[in-house]
Formats: C-alpha cells, structure tokens, sequence
C-alpha cells in the first residue's frame, strides 16, 4: 500500500488536512507546535467515479476500492536534521513513506501563530528542504566513505554507487533535494537505493483561506508554491483545509452544492488523494 507523509511546520494546518482526508477528527488540530507527536495513520480509499457503474455492469455488491495511507507527522522546526524539537521523530517517521505531502500555509490568520512570525511559503519549503538535506547529507557522506573503500578493489558496483553520489551530494550541501539532480535512468535505479528523504515524489498542498480558494491566482502565496513545484518538478495542489474539514460533516450531496456555491468544481482533499496516488505512476485497472 502506497504510504504518504503529512508534513510541514508547525500550525500549517496537517492534521487538519489530516481529518479531513480521512473524514475523521482523530488528529488533535491545535494551535500549538507538536499537537502530533507520534504520526496518526489513516487509510483512505482512492475517489474512481467508475467503480460503481462497473460493480452495477458485472453485478456485484463487493466493490474494493485502490487505498493510500496517510500519515500525519509532527511538525518540524529549525534544526530537526541535529535533532531539534521532535526532528530525529520526524525523521524517522518520514523515512517509512513513499511520497511526501507537504502543507505550505498560504493563509493570513493573526489568531493562528506562525512559527517563523509571518507567512513566507518560499521560507518554509526551504526550512524543511534545508533540514532534510542536512539529513541527507550526512546518509551521504556516510555511505561515500563505505562505496570508496569497496571501489578501491575494483567493485564496479560500488564504483558506480560513488558516481551517483558525487552528482548528489554537491545539490545537498546546497541545501537543494536530491530530486533536482539530473540523473539517468540506471543512475535513478542506484539513487532510490540510498532511500533520500530528499528523493522521494513531493506534493505541495497550498493551504489557502476560503475566500481565495476559487480563484487561487489571486492568493500570491499560493502562487509561490506552484512556481517552487514547477522548479522541482513536483505537484502542486490548492487546497482549503479548513473548509475540507467541515464539508466532511455534510451529506455528499450538499458537499458538492456547498462548492459549487463558492465557484469551486470538486473537493481539494479528492485531488489530493488521487495525486498522491498516481504520482508513484500507479493505476487503477
């Protein structure tokens, strides 16, 4: 089962998001740094509006519908990678996803605290890009050391680990993810071998407010984020966790009225799901 991580800094809105994904309100949504500790697991069904006129075509009642797991992580904060506030936790917790979700706050709410004391999405994906890469850097530095020794007799196959990682580790100490290396297809095939955190497939989830979230052009934090993806080659989803959060209290029906109301065509947590799904290339048949 494909396995994403919910992460961000603190009072972003994850376990928000969190509920609302898993139409739930397990996630403690507070407004304080480390409301989640230990991650909280969800396993959501993938929305296919062609499974029931399949099911109705061969006549069954059983319909299994493809799933992710989502994890909410506790949010990091400067200095995670040495450690700080609950980062060997989070780092820990993130090393067991297969694609990372991360929560951008694109909103402006003087009663939600921030950490950094204002809203800077481009700041915040470099705070935890940087931490990560740190993270990254050291795995690097460690399983150079070992790949150099082996190549010394001749191995090809560590020769070639130590290829890749000499591509690599120059984007790191930069404070730049492993994903924005060029590399080839065998040297990608080596690459997921050293399980970067900075490797893995991104989604940025563009936490914006109620008011711009039919027109998120208009959010200019919002627009950030789509132009950090863009560079990186990563997802980018608008999304309203708040409003998500409190459709999952309304009928389906009234849901999809509800939006329409406010000019938006489908449920952000919908496009999230399906994105976190076909980002690993997977499919439904």
């Amino acid at each position: 089962m494909l396995r994403a991580g919910i992460v961000g800094l603190p009072n972003v809105g994850k376990s928000t998001l969190f509920n609302a994904l898993t139409a739930q309100s397990s996630a403690l949504a507070a407004n304080y740094p480390f409301a989640t500790i230990e991650p909280n697991v969800g396993v959501v069904a993938v929305p296919d509006e062609r499974l029931e006129p399949l099911a109705k075509l061969v006549k069954t009642s059983v319909i299994v519908p493809a799933t992710v797991e989502f994890l909410d992580i506790a949010g990091l904060v400067r200095g995670a990678s040495k450690g700080e506030g609950l980062g060997n936790q989070f780092l820990a917790n993130i090393r067991e996803t297969d694609t990372v979700v991360q929560v951008v706050r694109c909103f402006e709410d003087e009663n939600i605290v921030h950490v950094e004391g204002s809203i800077d999405p481009r700041r915040d994906i470099e705070t935890i890009q940087i931490e990560l890469a740190l993270a990254d850097l050291a795995s690097v530095e460690r399983r150079r050391e070992r790949a150099a020794k082996t190549a010394k007799s001749g191995d090809k196959t560590a020769r070639a680990e130590l290829d890749v990682l000499d591509k690599i580790q120059p984007a790191l100490e930069e404070g730049s993810s492993a994903r924005t290396v060029a590399l080839n297809a065998d040297e990608r095939v080596i690459a997921r071998g050293f399980f970067l955190l900075t490797l893995k497939p991104t989604i940025y989830a563009a936490n914006v407010d109620e008011a711009t979230l039919a027109d998120s052009e208009e959010n200019a934090h919002a627009r950030t984020v789509r132009e950090v993806a863009e560079s990186e080659a990563a997802e980018c989803v608008v999304i309203c966790a708040q409003l998500e959060a409190e459709l999952v209290e309304l009928p389906p029906d009234e849901r999809k009225d509800y939006l329409e109301s406010l000019g938006v065509v489908g449920s952000g947590v919908d496009r999230l799901i399906k994105s976190a799904y076909h980002l690993l290339g997977l499919m439904s048949f």
